[in-house]
């Protein structure tokens, strides 16, 4: 016995027009039960959802074929839409959670004993634990289920937000803040899988828009955790870091929820557990992950550490957590609204041109913050980091569009030499998602990276300056590695791009 789901005729669903960017890759190509004709409109097909033959495959869709025009517009496109939004929802709500503690290390004044460096190292850890979760999440999707996964990885995230609304009162422990702040990385793992799961959700033309929004929606949780936390200060007060926390209990479980009611599993991807493998052995996965670490990295490094740089380095400006958390939230949310913009800035002139351009931007915006900190300039140095974020934005939506340009130049060539060119398409879109998850965990290292280095430069020099020089070199690291692998004449043509 099947359960049905008849799509709507083609004039009730009309999706957008998207930016064909060929982000990424599908990750999972599944096939499943026939197709039925629908008996007033041939050639229209229906969607199966065959009954669990066990119970973690509830809301299994049997067919899907993305691709397939005919099928989209009769209803896959809104289905592909519904599960898109509780995707999006979910990893917001992960994102806020990773980042909970970019706002808490605010509530935590003299009465709790922790210098700067403490704080800073408050913040790098659950930007590591993220990270490494990043790996085993993308292929959760296809192990589990996307809507089986984003149930329980929401879920999950009551776990580091209980924990912080106990254990946050004057008296306690380092240790204890600094395990509790650790468990916070569970909500960087739900990028990866969210990603992972609408990738496959989308057909090749619509994955620009699809991803971007996927990408953009997660991203605006950090500056939404710092929002409400500017909320809270500015009511209740510094006494009360509990609530911050506490507020997004009950969006938790809303979350779960409707991941639970309204999205789907798609046929799990067999063949993603050696595609981690694979990529690993091709050179154009890690100069790809080292740029991610640049631009995603810096995005979410400078967005835990920027509030806690402000009340160090501008303490007579910043005397209060309140004051630091008026500007906080600025940079994240200007990153995270221009993300899409890189995506298509990259289908315009290139992702090689735009990133390239970009971390030449950011080596510029780096030189303006560290000028600004020598004259001890606050609105010369809000320009320069107004300027990182937005830059770290773009960064990241260009180096997505140029992830599947490597294996896509990997299937041209193969199909040239004779192998089926499905097979080889197929084979390009899973290394793509495998390198996605690859990338993503990499560069999420970053964020670590850019605490530890204000973490070391405040401890030993009681300034900001050395991590700014860091930075600079970093960027022109990452743009001399972008011209000389992808730029340069006769250097990588054949990848386009």
């Amino acid at each position: 016995m099947s359960t049905v789901v008849n799509p709507q005729p083609p004039a009730a669903d009309k999706p957008a027009a998207p930016a064909a960017d060929g982000t990424a890759a599908p990750a999972a190509e599944g096939t499943g039960a026939p197709t039925t004709p629908a008996a007033d409109k041939p050639g229209v097909h229906e969607i199966h959802r065959p009954q669990a033959p066990h119970p973690t495959d509830a809301r299994l869709l049997a067919d899907w074929r993305p691709e397939d025009e005919e099928f989209w517009a009769a209803g896959g496109a809104r289905i592909a839409r519904r599960n898109l939004v509780f995707s999006v929802l979910s990893e917001h709500i992960g994102f806020s959670v990773w980042s909970l503690w970019s706002v808490l290390v605010l509530f935590l004044g003299p009465e709790y004993g922790i210098d700067a460096a403490g704080k800073f190292t408050l913040t790098a850890l659950p930007t590591a634990l993220g990270a490494f979760l990043r790996l085993p999440y993308t292929f959760a999707v296809a192990r589990f289920g996307g809507r089986n996964w984003t149930v329980f990885s929401a879920l999950v995230l009551l776990v580091p937000t209980v924990l912080a609304g106990l254990v946050l009162e004057p008296g306690v422990s380092y240790g204890t803040l600094l395990a509790v702040a650790c468990v916070a990385g569970v909500g960087g793992g739900n990028f990866a899988s969210s990603m992972a799961n609408i990738n496959a959700f989308y057909p090749q033309r619509l994955k620009g828009w699809a991803l971007g929004v996927n990408a953009g929606g997660g991203n605006l949780g950090v500056p939404v955790v710092q929002l409400i936390g500017l909320l809270v200060l500015a009511t209740a007060g510094a006494a009360h870091p509990r609530l911050v926390p506490l507020v997004y209990l009950p969006l938790i479980v809303l979350a779960a929820l409707g991941a639970a009611l309204r999205m789907d599993n798609l046929p799990s991807a067999r063949g993603e557990r050696g595609a981690l493998r694979e990529v690993a052995r091709e050179p154009h996965s890690w100069v790809m992950s080292l740029l991610y670490i640049g631009t995603f990295g810096s995005f979410i490094g400078f967005g835990f550490a920027f509030g806690q740089v402000l009340q160090t380095q501008f303490g007579d400006r910043f005397d209060t957590p309140v004051k630091a958390a008026c500007l906080t939230f600025l940079g994240p949310l200007l990153g995270s609204l221009v993300r899409p913009v890189g995506g298509r800035m990259a289908d315009r002139w290139g992702g090689a041109r735009v990133t390239l351009a970009t971390f030449a931007a950011m080596a510029a915006g780096t030189g303006t913050v560290l000028y600004a900190s020598h004259r001890h300039s606050l609105p010369l140095f809000l320009l320069g980091f107004t300027a990182l974020f937005v830059l770290s934005g773009i960064g990241n939506g260009s180096t997505y569009k140029m992830i599947p340009a490597v294996f896509q130049a990997r299937a041209r060539a193969a199909t040239a030499a004779g192998t089926d060119p499905v097979e080889a398409e197929r084979d390009a879109r899973r290394r793509s998602s495998a390198l996605i998850g690859l990338a993503g965990a990499i560069g999420a290292f970053g964020g670590v990276l850019v605490n530890l280095a204000f973490r070391q430069s405040f401890l030993t020099t009681a300034s900001g300056d050395a991590a700014y020089v860091a930075f600079l070199a970093a960027y022109a690291v990452c743009s001399a590695v972008t011209w000389a692998v992808y730029l340069r004449p006769g250097a990588a043509r054949a990848l386009r791009l």
